[in-house]
């Protein structure tokens, strides 16, 4: 195992810039620092990563743990100031995984859902010829720094399955609102890749992992059987005061919304709640420098008692020409929604993206923030900031803060498909990828880009006695 050090982030004394502020949407002055910021890398030298999620332990809000693809997790154990590297075996008889997420139960036990696979069928057509492939989740019994050995799978083909199907995308969540008659469940959900459309499939456990329930369908209408737009793509969920499940994704030009009132037992059939431009952007509406991006939504829960019904949801697309992150709040379950509210404060049609948002509501002040790439600062589009919004009004005004102060820059480089963040009591923490200079004696591939490898870093904030 090693220790890394954080990079701590030069705070500099700048005036605070209200989101909605013309100063700042005009003449481009630069982004107050987010306060208490600091970065630490915790990725080894010479490795690359992307996709990565953090969860922190609600019991032990000092617990952090930190994980990315190919499924290699950190932990922390001083509020997210310095990461090790936690010792993790692939399932038995399975090579390394991707596709990760982790979370907290109420009992202070990390998990860690991972996709494993032999082999893809085709680069865009994935379930034509897939191979074996599978859903596990394994246990953390001490915040991260240990991992049971077993890894229990959730869904798996082995080989010589009749129609092999391709699973894809598992997130996994806790219900740990201690209001919830729920409190304790695990519950995962992905996208299921077949030859002639697109699913979303769910599964809960109420043991602790040991067992997950038969994955059931919770997508009324399914879409195209590609990675691309048309398809499925993009599960998240999250758990409200009373235990009720909120979970969307994106169907075509829509976030979807499915509701379960029984603790993942079922879920109301789901229904379309916010229009959204295409989620993936490549091609002709592709971002300079980096081989893919989706903007899928995530949506976000407000679990206080007395509060329960706020939702959020957060996305980006290309609805004003250059890439731009949104939000839509909903104050009644779920039933109506907000217009959307820009949530990044540049000038709008600057030719400028932002990208790879990611939303969270702190549980305990109810408090938002999204992340997001930022190239605000680069008027080429290039050279790339993390950014960090904050809204205490449910997404009616967003302020924005420079997360990073050093940008990277990327050529032709593969980021993933999502970042991610959480919040907890006035802390923020954030994960991404950020991609590193390429090696000037490598040879330059068919597109004469020499592409870079990446690095992982984790984003803390403290927004304690902040207006």
């Amino acid at each position: 195992m090693f220790k890394l050090s954080p990079f701590v982030i030069s705070a500099i004394s700048l005036l605070a810039l209200s989101a909605n502020s013309p100063l700042s949407a005009q003449t481009g002055s630069p982004l107050p620092p987010a306060p208490g910021a600091h970065v630490a890398n915790i990725s080894q030298p010479g490795t690359s990563g992307s996709e990565p999620s953090i969860a922190v332990d609600p019991n032990d809000p000092q617990h952090v743990v930190a994980v990315y693809q190919r499924a290699t997790v950190t932990y922390s154990t001083d509020g997210g100031m310095s990461f090790t590297q936690a010792e993790l075996h692939p399932p038995q008889g399975w090579g390394e995984g991707g596709d990760v997420s982790t979370t907290f139960d109420n009992k202070g036990h990390a998990y860690l859902s991972s996709l494993h696979f032999d082999k893809l069928g085709t680069a865009g057509y994935w379930a034509h010829g897939a191979g074996r492939n599978g859903i596990f989740v394994r246990r953390s019994p001490d915040g991260g720094k240990t991992w049971e050995p077993d890894a229990v799978a959730v869904k798996a083909w082995k080989d010589g399955d009749k129609d092999i199907q391709w699973e894809d995308m598992p997130r996994i969540f806790a219900d740990n609102v201690p209001s919830s008659p729920y409190a304790g469940n695990l519950y995962v959900g992905w996208i299921e890749w077949r030859i002639e459309d697109s699913i979303i499939l769910f599964a809960r456990s109420t043991d602790g992992g040991k067992t997950f329930s038969t994955p059931f369908r919770i997508s009324t209408n399914a879409g195209l059987p590609r990675d691309d737009n048309g398809g499925l793509v993009g599960f998240i969920g999250g758990v409200d005061s009373d235990g009720t499940i909120y979970a969307t994704w994106n169907d075509g030009n829509s976030v979807v919304l499915a509701v379960s009132h029984d603790g993942g037992k079922s879920f109301d059939p789901s229904r379309s709640v916010v229009p959204v431009a295409p989620p993936y952007f490549g091609g002709a509406v592709g971002i300079p420098g980096v081989s893919r991006a989706m903007g899928f939504a995530q949506i976000a829960v407000d679990p206080r008692p007395g509060k329960g019904g706020r939702l959020m949801v957060s996305w980006s697309d290309f609805s004003n020409g250059d890439i731009d992150v949104f939000s839509s709040t909903s104050e009644d379950h779920g039933k109506t929604w907000t217009s959307r509210m820009r949530v990044n404060n540049d000038p709008v049609h600057d030719g400028i993206d932002q990208f790879f948002q990611w939303i969270a509501i702190d549980p305990i002040t109810g408090d938002a923030y999204v992340q997001f790439y930022d190239r605000r600062n680069d008027p080429a589009n290039r050279k790339t900031w993390v950014t960090l919004a904050r809204s205490t009004d449910g997404g009616k005004k967003w302020t924005n803060y420079a997360w990073t102060d050093t940008p990277f820059a990327s050529e032709i480089q593969f980021l993933g498909d999502y970042m991610w963040c959480t919040a907890y009591n006035n802390k923020v923490y954030g994960i991404w990828t950020e991609a590193l200079p390429p090696d000037p004696s490598a040879q330059p591939g068919p597109n004469g880009f020499r592409r870079g490898s990446s690095m992982m870093r984790v984003g803390y904030a403290d927004f304690t006695g902040v207006k």
